[in-house]
């Protein structure tokens, strides 16, 4: 535990760290080598990316002791709203496959589901109805609107351009951009403990220890390093390969090419959002709003918050956030279905409570709701590889989130 105070890091983090390896080496040994390839890796990061997208914001949502479940049929709704825009109504406009109609498409989305978030939070912050009840009426009003978009026709197919947001062949940066990213992404971690240490010492703050310092540094960078090795180990199929060989007048040798995926824009996506949600939630004085509103609701109000406002803000967010969801969500199926996000809510909710956002209030990390996310989309694509019936797949989401609720409640009996 001294060692964890020297690093500053949540030992829960640490815990959900060592679940997860625990997790993949389990998957790995009785999928008999199956889990833990490129191929199954990089499958796994594009199915978690709509997750934590909306993990990111029930964090903030939880944080102010409320809840969301509607988000799963307001990604259906939104994902109906964005496959009718693209597919049927701009196309009356300026034809198919327009440049404009993937950012057109996006701007919908968000603007959809924001405003969704939006009546959401005006009905919980302005009226006082409870959370539960407000998401729950909207989780059956959002489920029954996604029908009605379509009278339950699918929508399908989706933009070239707009496909790349849910990854697959369109969707990959291939291994130079990779490693470009991979790099910047190293030297803005670097960049990011640097200020932050110069800032402390500013204040005449502690810090962490040098070793602690670059012993966290090079672990981060290890791990940036390391997923830029897996997703480029994983190559496109020989077909698309000889297709773009032949496209860039490139002879094809006997053996083949291996052209590497590089990493799936997704997750490019989730990992930015995710980046601009910390900081939101850190470093703004929105974010300090929230956590204060969690941590005690009539000191907040008192000490001069609105705290209507940043309530109804933060519902406005976490639609807009799954509108994005929706957009990767519809882009990877290549079409739009009103079934779409069904459950959601209970993945995104147990990510963040896994994570370790506390459903009293007050408590919570972006960085954790998003490993959160990538343990619960491994539960399930380790049970998909060994043929686990869904029903069973469903028991065990609930018997997690259930024990990860009962161990944050011991957690914070033992730190009292």
């Amino acid at each position: 535990m001294d060692a964890f105070r020297k690093l500053e890091i949540d030992p829960r983090l640490i815990g959900m760290m060592a679940a997860l390896v625990l997790i993949w080496i389990g998957f790995h040994v009785l999928s008999q080598g199956a889990f833990l390839t490129p191929r199954n890796l990089w499958n796994l990061s594009v199915q978690t990316s709509a997750i934590a997208v909306m993990a990111t914001g029930m964090v903030l949502v939880i944080v102010t002791r409320n809840i969301d479940l509607s988000i799963g049929s307001v990604l259906g709704v939104v994902g109906m709203i964005v496959g009718v825009v693209q597919a049927r109504l701009l196309p009356e406009f300026w034809g198919l496959e327009h440049p404009l109609t993937w950012p057109a498409a996006v701007l919908v989305a968000i603007l959809a589901g924001g405003l969704i978030g939006l009546l959401h939070g005006a009905l919980i912050a302005y009226l006082a109805i409870p959370s539960f009840i407000v998401t729950l009426g909207g989780l059956l009003v959002w489920r029954g609107a996604a029908w009605w978009v379509t009278t339950g026709q699918t929508v399908a197919p989706m933009d070239t351009h707009f496909r790349s947001i849910g990854g697959g062949i369109e969707g990959a940066v291939g291994a130079g951009p990779s490693w470009l990213i991979a790099g910047l992404a190293i030297l803005a971690i670097g960049a990011i403990l640097l200020v932050e240490r110069r800032r402390k010492l500013g204040f005449g703050f502690s810090v962490r220890p040098v070793w602690a310092e670059m012993l966290v540094f090079a672990v981060a960078a290890a791990g940036v390093a390391g997923a830029a090795l897996v997703v480029n180990a994983y190559p496109l199929p020989m077909g698309v390969a000889r297709r773009l060989a032949d496209a860039q007048g490139i002879p094809w040798p006997d053996g083949g090419i291996e052209i590497p995926h590089g990493f799936a824009v997704p997750v490019l996506i989730a990992v930015g959002i995710g980046a601009a949600m910390a900081f939101l939630a850190k470093r703004t004085r929105f974010g300090r709003y929230v956590f204060s509103i969690g941590g005690n609701p009539e000191a907040a109000q008192l000490s001069g918050i609105n705290t209507r406002r940043v309530l109804m803000q933060v519902y406005g967010l976490m639609g807009a956030l799954t509108g994005i969801a929706a957009c990767i969500t519809t882009a990877r199926l290549n079409a739009a279905t009103n079934a779409a996000g069904t459950l959601d809510e209970l993945y995104v909710i147990a990510a963040a409570v896994i994570g370790g956002t506390s459903l009293s209030g007050g408590v919570g990390t972006i960085v954790g709701a998003m490993l959160g996310a990538l343990v619960m989309q491994s539960l399930q694509s380790g049970m998909v590889l060994l043929g686990v019936d869904t029903p069973l797949q469903n028991i065990v989401v609930g018997i997690v989130l259930v024990t990860a609720v009962w161990l944050d409640t011991l957690y914070r009996r033992r730190i009292r």
